[in-house]
């Protein structure tokens, strides 16, 4: 492990393969039924590699799985780790009105503390959809009675980020905070450090290069994520997705389990409330 005793914040986006928002064009939320579902299985797996390192994560949770698989929701919290909200359907925020964005995120939460017993927290938009067009989701964050979001993403993609966002946690409505995902400042430009793609695709040498700059130069505690799917090297393969579609979702998944089992091995790690709403509370 590093000679750092600062605590990361480990987060697992709790999706199937098959609701990423990039296969979206490919397929139609009403075919989600029929789909074969992996996550079960794989978040299984993640529990037990947890485990198998005494770490306790966040597992921002869809709703339309916890209304499916309601013994993972209880599974999760009966493992001392933080249940937190991921919506219910996976819609982007960006493409919903205020009033239907309320009604996802309200209902999610309410059926999450529902199942599992526990007030729940945080909320991480679908593909970090709230950027400059759609900051009045903050407003429905904090009527809906979140404590955090984890939704924004400083960066420049092509499919979400907000660059000149604030690069750490932030106060952005009385009692609501933005804990961004993290980035690395390198040549007067946000580089991402925190999982999904970019952690599959760089070795891992360099993201825990990242990381530990975080850490030590920013004396800040990471946020790094992960999805169920990315561990399943044998989930189905989608028909018709192009080129980057397929090279972004596919790359490397034989070897991210390795690289987690790595990075828990490397770094501290916590729960988001943990974190980030105790040390808020100490400062006040």
């Amino acid at each position: 492990m590093q000679d750092n005793s600062i605590r990361n914040a480990l987060t697992i986006d709790v999706e199937d393969y098959f609701q990423v928002s990039a296969f979206a064009p490919y397929i139609p939320r009403d075919q989600w039924n029929s789909r074969e579902c992996r996550v079960e299985r794989n978040v299984e797996r993640i529990l037990h590699m947890l485990d198998d390192h005494g770490t306790k994560a966040t597992f921002f949770t869809l709703g339309w799985i916890a209304e499916r698989y309601p013994h993972l929701v209880r599974r999760i919290v009966d493992g001392g780790h933080e249940l937190a909200s991921h919506g219910y359907g996976h819609e982007r925020a960006s493409d919903l009105s205020e009033e239907a964005f309320f009604r996802d995120i309200d209902s999610a939460k309410k059926l999450l503390e529902d199942l599992s017993g526990h007030e729940v927290k945080g909320y991480r938009a679908p593909s970090f959809s709230i950027s400059e067009g759609n900051l009045w989701a903050f407003d429905c964050l904090e009527r809906a009675g979140y404590r955090y979001s984890s939704s924004i993403y400083p960066i420049k993609h092509d499919h979400y980020g907000m660059p000149d966002a604030p690069r750490f946690v932030h106060q952005v409505r009385d009692g609501l905070l933005e804990v961004p995902v993290t980035t690395a400042r390198l040549f007067d430009r946000n580089w991402p450090a925190s999982g999904g793609g970019y952690f599959r695709l760089m070795p891992y040498t360099m993201s825990r290069w990242l990381l530990q700059r975080v850490n030590q130069q920013d004396c800040q505690s990471a946020v790094f994520y992960f999805h169920p799917w990315e561990i399943d090297e044998a989930q189905p393969r989608i028909d018709g997705i192009n080129a980057k579609t397929r090279f972004r979702h596919y790359v490397n998944l034989n070897k991210t389990e390795a690289r987690i089992r790595r990075l828990l091995a490397d770094f501290n790690w916590a729960r988001m409330d943990e974190i980030f709403l105790r040390v808020t509370a100490t400062k006040s």
